[in-house]
């Protein structure tokens, strides 16, 4: 099947779909904007009408009139969230998967990303990868995602990309990369492609919104090529800009301080800073003056060793992100987890290495929780997702409470957070259209679409498990600072410490 048949697929399925959906007898984690915070309502129901959320009863509370051809979903037993909120991924790299389980950023840089993979995908490839990444995410409950989508190498290749994201009916902000990855295709040619996709505007009525990603705002930079974007992204009031920024012996500054010397964070336009793994106090206050916010990606960031020594100092203008889904999971609730747990430790330690003990713990399942979902609405200047509220987007997830994992559960949002996986999501909604149902992706053409992305799969793991050449040594060009070894760890006595190879069919 090729991409351009999947949207009349969808055109039926849509047509087939209920217009208006009940769920009773669940338990409902919603938000109260008045109070700021979590609403817990059990065993309520919830109605979506068209895209958003109609209405919340309480308990022995329901709709006294229901719109026509109303379809009522029984969840007795089970909880209801928002959808997760990815605020930033690559998503063409699914092919890859498995191929990067110890690579190195310094590796990553030099074979993986979008650099090292200029003229290796073709539009189709890039199609698939996308479309079953999103898939993959739908899965786990992720709803909205943050795209910085650097497949742009030719417009072919950058407008598959932008059609799988459509084709998909997921809420994506997908964000043209800006980036000279080759001289054929520049950033001159990649702004007009930008323009002719906006004005085209194929995204038009769906979930799918526009953004750029940029990552060569700090100096030395290109100031001609800096303004162009800029006035580009003003012109067609993109959805979002993003950027990565590490900072500190990394280098690749894009920092908060930079962004705002060149005007563009007091703009209506939400700008996401991916990592901001080093931060500086500066910077954190520019967030919270001109309300813009970081992406932190807990299991890239340890994985890769960016490290993240100050963005627990920030998650008030902190969402959650996944950077590489072909080298981990695509699991927003890992993330939350793994961060929540992460967190505690650090700062628990530091009040243990006062020879004190901790008398509480840190941070709260519902910080984590907010993280997770709202936070990311937030970064994207969007209250109507992450949350579940009246005149919401109806992007839901719905967990079955009564699986080994989480039988027996009190507090939902504990439940949810330390409890389950991705494995109880029963149910998945975006803009009120099912996109998981009793635990089934049930999109159209889905099993055909696994048969192509294996083919494409199989072709790409070739050929980038091929490619030859060392690690690179030296100085990082990102700042200079010289490439080590670090201390490798031993978990074999005797000779060798147990490193072992990787497992590679190719």
């Amino acid at each position: 099947m090729q991409p351009s048949h999947l949207p009349a697929l969808l055109a039926l399925a849509e047509l087939a779909a209920a217009a208006s959906t009940l769920f009773v007898g669940g338990t409902i984690i919603a938000f109260d904007h008045d109070a700021n915070g979590l609403e817990v309502i059990r065993d309520g129901s919830l109605l979506v009408t068209d895209d958003r959320i109609a209405g919340i009863y309480p308990s022995g509370s329901t709709p006294e009139k229901l719109p026509s051809a109303t379809e009522t979903v029984d969840v007795s037993g089970k909880i209801i969230t928002p959808g997760f909120i990815d605020t930033h991924r690559h998503l063409w790299q699914t092919g890859l998967k498995t191929l990067g389980s110890n690579t190195s950023l310094v590796e990553y840089f030099s074979r993986y990303g979008a650099y090292p993979a200029t003229g290796l995908l073709t539009p189709d490839d890039v199609y698939l990868g996308q479309l079953t990444g999103i898939y993959e995410s739908l899965a786990g409950g992720v709803t909205t995602i943050l795209d910085h989508a650097h497949h742009t190498w030719s417009s072919a290749t950058a407008e598959a990309g932008l059609q799988a994201a459509i084709d998909s009916g997921a809420r994506i902000f997908w964000a043209y990369a800006i980036q000279n990855t080759s001289a054929a295709f520049g950033s001159t040619e990649q702004l007009q492609n930008f323009r002719d996709i906006a004005r085209n505007a194929s995204f038009q009525g769906t979930p799918t919104e526009l953004g750029i990603a940029y990552d060569s705002w700090s100096p030395p930079n290109d100031p001609a090529e800096v303004n162009a974007i800029i006035s580009t992204a003003k012109e067609f009031n993109v959805s979002v800009i993003t950027t990565h920024s590490l900072a500190g012996p990394w280098g690749a500054v894009n920092s908060p301080e930079e962004l705002h010397a060149l005007n563009i964070l007091n703009t209506s336009i939400p700008v996401v800073f991916s990592h901001a793994s080093f931060v500086s106090p500066t910077g954190a206050q520019l967030l919270r003056a001109t309300n813009q916010f970081i992406s932190i990606t807990p299991e890239s960031e340890a994985h890769y060793g960016h490290g993240h020594p100050y963005n627990h100092l920030i998650q008030d203008q902190a969402a959650l992100g996944i950077d590489t889904h072909f080298t981990f999971s695509s699991d927003i609730l890992f993330q939350a987890r793994f961060w929540l747990q992460k967190t505690r430790l650090l700062l628990s330690s530091e009040t243990l290495n006062r020879w004190q003990v901790p008398r509480l713990s840190p941070m709260s399942v519902v910080q984590a929780f907010l993280l997770a979902t709202r936070n990311g609405g937030l970064a994207l200047r969007r209250a109507d997702l992450g949350v579940l509220a009246v005149g919401a987007k109806a992007d839901l997830v719905v967990w079955d409470g009564t699986s080994p994992a989480m039988l027996g559960w009190n507090d939902p949002v504990a439940a949810v957070m330390l409890h389950a996986s991705v494995g109880d999501i029963e149910h998945v909604l975006v803009d009120g259209r099912w996109k998981k149902r009793a635990g089934r992706i049930v999109e159209p053409g889905y099993p055909d679409v696994q048969r192509r992305f294996l083919e494409s799969a199989k072709r790409l793991q070739k050929v980038f498990a091929g490619m030859g050449g060392e690690i690179p040594s030296g100085p990082w060009p990102y700042s200079g600072l010289p490439i080590a070894e670090p201390l490798r760890v031993d978990v074999l006595r005797g000779e060798g410490d147990g490193y072992g190879d990787t497992f590679l069919d190719v």
